[in-house]
C-alpha cells in the first residue's frame, strides 16, 4: 500500500481545478507541502471558511458571503443599467476594469440545444422580472463571443423587445470565440465604452 495515498488524493483533487492538469497539480501540492506553515494551513482554513460562508446573491447570482452581494446593496450602483454576463468569473472580469458602475445579472451559462439548456435552466426569467421591477433603462449583453453566447444574446434581445428598454452589447475588442475572463482590463474597458444597440 502506498505511503503517499493522501498526497496522491490531494493531487487528484487539485488536478480537477480549471487550468491545472496532473503535472501542475503535482507541482502546486509539492510547493504547498514545502511551505506548509505559510501556505497549506492558511489555505486549509480559508477553504473551510469559504465552504461554509459562500453563497449566491439572490438578486444577481454573484458569489459573496451574504444573501445580497455588495454590488446589489450599493445604492450608487442603482443606475438603471444591468450588465448581463454568463458566469461569476465574467462579472469579476468586468469589475476589474472599473468602468461599469451599474448592476449585474449572472445567467449561469448559455442556451444550448445540444446540452438541453433552455431559458428556464438559466436565470433569464429572473432577468426579465428584474427589468420590470427595477425600472431598468438599459440592458448590456456582455456575453462571450461564442455561438452559444451570441444565440443567448439574440434570445434575450428578442424577449426585451417587448419592453421599453435599450439593449446593447459589447463592441470592439472582444474577439470572436473569446471569453471575458481571459481579456485584459483595457480590452474590456474599450468594449464596454463602444457598446452598440442590438
Amino acid at each position: 500500500m502506498s505511503n503517499t495515498k493522501d498526497i496522491d488524493a490531494l493531487i487528484e483533487m487539485m488536478a480537477k481545478l480549471p487550468g491545472l492538469g496532473p503535472r501542475s497539480a503535482r507541482r502546486a501540492v509539492l510547493h504547498m507541502i514545502k511551505k506548509r506553515a505559510l501556505l497549506m494551513s492558511p489555505l486549509s482554513e480559508a477553504l473551510q471558511t469559504v465552504a461554509t460562508t459562500a453563497r449566491e446573491c439572490v438578486n444577481c447570482g454573484n458569489i459573496g458571503t451574504s444573501d445580497i452581494c455588495d454590488i446589489c446593496q450599493n445604492p450608487k450602483r442603482a443606475t438603471g443599467e444591468i450588465c448581463v454576463v454568463e458566469d461569476v468569473a465574467d462579472l469579476w472580469a468586468m469589475e476589474r476594469s472599473q468602468v461599469f458602475k451599474g448592476r449585474y445579472h449572472v445567467l449561469g451559462g448559455t442556451l444550448s440545444a445540444l446540452d438541453a439548456v433552455g431559458p428556464e435552466e438559466l436565470r433569464i426569467p429572473k432577468l426579465l422580472d428584474r427589468v420590470e421591477a427595477d425600472g431598468i433603462s438599459e440592458v448590456i449583453l456582455a456575453l462571450n463571443a461564442t455561438i452559444d453566447g451570441q444565440t443567448t444574446a439574440h434570445y434575450i434581445a428578442g424577449e426585451l423587445e417587448k419592453r421599453s428598454v435599450t439593449v446593447t452589447s459589447l463592441a470592439q475588442g472582444v474577439p470572436i470565440g473569446g471569453e471575458l475572463d481571459y481579456l485584459d482590463d483595457g480590452t474590456i474597458s474599450a468594449a464596454l465604452k463602444a457598446r452598440k444597440a442590438i
